[in-house]
Formats: structure tokens, C-alpha cells, sequence
């Protein structure tokens, strides 16, 4: 092989190394990536069963029902759509009733939401931006104290 031969074939196996591993990468976030929704987007948008998707919005006043062990039934709602909800473990100490929460899982066949992850807010003061910015493009009145930037 000539000089530039040999050159060429250095330049060569490193694009393809460069090209794989960006695949690799690409696939791992793919597999990876939870979409963030809230109750009103999910009227839109089609998410099939099994999607790994997260739900944001507020704990609907009345809907926290609790079955056997430590399974827990209750409804996210934006103020304009709702979305029943099921998680099966224990919930965040500041979960309640009209509080921000961002749950993560899928739907089943059924259409129920059934989470893997609960996120409650953490403070009177924090909502996650996700889902204050969905909240207020919904309509929803936010008094400012929710966010933080």
C-alpha cells in the first residue's frame, strides 16, 4: 500500500468509528426519551399504548382514592381535560389534592395512565416550568408565586 492509500484507510475506519458511535448514542437516547404532556395535549396528540410518556398538571380535588396495599388511584387535570392515573408504591410526602405533580409511565389498552414515577412539588412556591408554561397556555390563572425561573 502507498502513502496515501494507508492515509486513506486511517481516515476511513475513523469516519466509521465516528458514524457508529453516533448511531449507538442516538439509540440509547431513543430509548430513553419520555415525552412531557399535559391532560389537554393528550386530546391531540395520538401517544399508543405503551409510550413512555410524562403527565404534568394538578392532582384533580376529590379523585385520590386508595385500593389495596399501596396502589393509588387519582386524576391529573390542566383545568380543561383529565387523565385518570394509577401508581402502585409510595407517593412524595407533599403529594395532596390541587398540587402540581408530573407522573411518568404509560398507557395501558385500557386508556388508564399507569405511572411508575410521582414527582410532587416540593414547596408552596415551585411548580416544574413544564408545567406552569402549559398550565398558563391552557388558560390556567397562576398567581406568580409557582415558577421558578
Amino acid at each position: 500500500m502507498t502513502r496515501k492509500q494507508k492515509r486513506l484507510a486511517v481516515i476511513g475506519g475513523g469516519v466509521a468509528f465516528l458514524v457508529a458511535a453516533v448511531l449507538l448514542v442516538m439509540f440509547a437516547f431513543s430509548q430513553s426519551i419520555a415525552y412531557f404532556y399535559v391532560p389537554g395535549d393528550l386530546a391531540k396528540a395520538n401517544v399508543p399504548p405503551g409510550t413512555r410518556i410524562r403527565l404534568g398538571g394538578l392532582v384533580e380535588n376529590g379523585t385520590v382514592k386508595r385500593g389495596e396495599g399501596s396502589t393509588i388511584t387519582f386524576t391529573v387535570t390542566d383545568t380543561l381535560s383529565t387523565v385518570p392515573v394509577t401508581y402502585t408504591g409510595i407517593l412524595p410526602d407533599l403529594f395532596r389534592e390541587g398540587q402540581g405533580v408530573v407522573a411518568e409511565g404509560a398507557f395501558g389498552t385500557d386508556g388508564l395512565f399507569v405511572a411508575d414515577t410521582v414527582l410532587a412539588k416540593h414547596d408552596e412556591t415551585y411548580m416544574p416550568k413544564d408545567v406552569a408554561d402549559r398550565l398558563k397556555a391552557q388558560g390556567v390563572e397562576l398567581s406568580g408565586k409557582e415558577t421558578i425561573k
